[in-house]
């Protein structure tokens, strides 16, 4: 009878341990990869004019009778939204690695043309606001928002829209100066301290909003006539009443633009804005616009619980002219500094030194730079580098004969990227017979792009690098560590939670074969694949031989 009892037990035990290791086995089978993380501190993000990029509707071209002559690159030249969403649908954004599209602004600009100086120019740069409420019909329609908002989201791209709270659009025959309770027109910037950079306009002719106000002001005569006309006038009063009663703001003039802008949001569901001319408003402005923001993206979550992407926040980043991320997390007016982090406002300010920095270094210290900054002084924030832009007149490579150091430095640095369109075709930022930052904006050159072999070759390299960097966080935002000089080889490490990443990367390289010190970042026997070439290997000894013709190597896990 004993042995019969204990034959049962051993059996049972047996039994237990055989499911025990079917279980752990069906686990191990059934386990699925973590899913790589957005996250805004080491996005790619492509900028682009919304007029110059892509254009798929010739009929929305001319508006307003916009017919005047205009100086070269200062009128509208076709581009528009259903352009822009076009190339998403192509997969041209996902093949560059692009995951979040900043665009210009798109609401209604005004209807007449002005010359600042460089010759009779429209509102095609989207800077001129005349309604926050409309679309620019030059640009589309909300259907044509909605779909491009679907069409990026569905590739798990984000959408960020341009904000202007600071000013409206210049005083034209067709478009007249708003109420002077809602704007000044009678002292312009001066630029030397704080309160002559505040409540000034920026250049003559440019309105600016009273955004110290906290007096009540009646809508400006030109929108109550405006929105009568269009049949709307009831609806916007309405939805106005609604805002200030649930907010308790006064009715002053910034609070409006708010409202105006943050519909947006909650209608379509963007992702972010990027702030025009931050260090011009009062600070506080940008906590109240930041409470505003996140309010209606909650909502738009709440009401479209299938279209939410992730548990990010919305995205504010800050254009604080000038501002460098040497300075750390604040700004110097020379009468006065102010922290535009801190009252929580903006995740990201745009870096202005990153051009400069890319001059004056080589790819270690560069690198080495960016993430001291990054994991102390601006540790919880971020940072968007740019190596050109629409409005700076000394970008790092404006004859375009440095396109693939441009993209190594850019989109391998730590940070966010900001690829400015035509940045990965070498579009040339010299444009003969133009006037000042019009040279920097000509229509995107497709052409070049479909027909040019060394184009085609500047474009491939920018898809591996940006390709790379959106697989990959630890790029932009994870730590970095030289491992060789010479030859150059560093890695990127992130961690968070359960996911975990890292990349080997080499850069100025011998062609041909190329033995790697990996032991300080992968295990022996795992397999690795250089996604530059396509070439894979196993890590034995702690190294890994690639044998490719190119100059440049990125590891990654196969």
């Amino acid at each position: 009878m004993k042995k019969l009892i204990l034959l049962t037990l051993i059996l049972i035990i047996l039994s237990c341990k055989n499911k025990d290791t079917e279980n752990k086995i069906a686990a191990v089978e059934t386990a699925q990869p973590i899913e790589t993380p957005f996250i805004w501190e080491g996005a790619n993000l492509y900028f682009l004019l919304t007029d110059r990029f892509n254009n798929a509707d010739p009929s929305n071209d001319i508006n307003f009778d916009r017919t005047k002559e205009t100086a070269k690159l200062r009128g509208f030249k076709g581009g528009d939204i259903k352009g822009i969403t076009k190339k998403v649908k192509e997969g041209y954004f996902t093949d560059l690695g692009i995951n979040a599209i900043w665009m210009t602004p798109i609401v209604e600009q005004i209807h007449g043309g002005t010359d600042e100086g460089t010759g009779v120019t429209y509102g095609f740069h989207g800077y001129w606001t005349k309604d926050w409420t409309k679309i620019d019909p030059n640009f589309g329609t909300k259907e044509d928002l909605h779909e491009l908002v679907k069409e990026a989201h569905a590739k798990g791209i984000r959408i960020v829209l341009d904000a202007v709270i600071n000013h409206t659009g210049p005083v034209t025959e067709k478009d007249p100066v708003w109420p002077e309770e809602w704007v000044r027109t009678d002292k312009q910037c001066s630029y030397d301290n704080y309160e002559n950079t505040v409540n000034c306009t920026l250049v003559a002719n440019l309105p600016d909003i009273r955004t110290e106000s906290n007096d009540n002001v009646d809508l400006p005569p030109q929108l109550i006539e405006k929105w009568k006309a269009e049949g709307r006038y009831e609806e916007e009063v309405k939805e106005l009443d609604e805002f200030f009663e649930r907010t308790g703001h006064p009715r002053a003039p910034r609070f409006y633009i708010m409202k105006w802008l943050t519909d947006y949001i909650t209608e379509f569901g963007v992702d972010g804005y990027r702030v025009d001319t931050v260090k011009h408003v009062e600070e506080y402005v940008w906590t109240e616009f930041k409470v505003e923001c996140d309010f209606a993206f909650a909502k738009y979550k709440k009401n479209n619980p299938e279209l939410v992407l992730d548990d990010n926040n919305f995205y504010l980043l800050g254009e604080v002219y000038n501002y460098g991320v040497s300075t750390g997390q604040e700004f110097d007016f020379g009468d006065r500094k102010v922290n535009y982090f801190d009252p929580p406002s903006f995740q990201s300010l745009i870096n202005f030194e990153f051009k400069y920095n890319s001059k004056d270094n080589d790819y270690e210290d560069l690198f080495t730079h960016y993430d001291a900054i990054l994991h102390d002084e601006l540790k919880g924030f971020g940072t968007v580098n740019y190596l050109s832009s629409h409005d700076d007149g000394q970008p790092f490579d404006a004859q375009r004969k440095k396109p693939f150091e441009t993209a190594n430095k850019l989109l391998l640095s730590p940070g966010t990227s900001q690829v400015y369109y035509g940045d990965e075709s070498a579009r040339s930022l010299v444009v003969e017979g133009t006037e000042g930052d019009a040279t920097l904006r000509s229509f995107m050159n497709w052409d070049s792009i479909a027909k040019r072999k060394r184009t085609k070759e500047v474009l491939t390299h920018w898809q591996k690098l940006g390709q790379f960097r959106a697989k990959h966080p630890s790029i932009g935002a994870g730590t970095h560590q030289m491992i060789t000089e010479e030859p150059y080889y560093f890695y990127r490490s992130y961690e968070n939670e359960d996911f975990k990443d890292k990349v080997v990367i080499g850069l100025d390289l011998e062609k041909g074969k190329k033995v790697i010190d990996v032991s300080k970042v992968f295990q022996e026997r795992v397999m690795l694949r250089d996604a530059y070439s396509g070439e894979t290997a196993t890590v034995e000894n702690g190294t890994v031989t690639i044998n490719s013709n190119f100059e440049v190597v990125l590891l990654e896990k196969e």
